[in-house]
């Protein structure tokens, strides 16, 4: 059985999500949410990390996580999941290259 992931290893994780996800929401052209997204989500890591920051980061990854109407309508409204991030996916794993 694995070990649930610590703190320090979890929120960074979740924060990381939520800029990528920033990242396209611009690309988007939904900027006033995607500065929104960002604000609150530096708001909450810039915290103590603890249970409430998690909560708190979960739930705009969630808010982030919602297709927009361009998505929508691009038929890429798709949700990409909270369980992708908080450890319930496969693990990537780096391969150098051969020399």
């Amino acid at each position: 059985m694995m070990e649930p992931k610590s703190r320090a290893e979890e929120l960074p994780t979740l924060y990381r999500a939520i800029l990528d996800r920033v990242a396209q929401l611009e690309s988007a052209g939904d900027r006033r949410e995607a500065a929104k997204v960002r604000s609150d989500a530096t708001a909450a890591y810039s915290r103590a990390w603890d249970d409430r920051c998690r909560r708190d980061l979960e739930s705009l990854l969630r808010r982030a996580d919602r297709p927009t109407a361009a998505e929508r309508l691009l038929g890429r409204g798709r949700r990409r999941g909270l369980d992708r991030v908080i450890g319930r996916q496969q693990p990537r794993t780096a391969v150098a290259p051969e020399r």
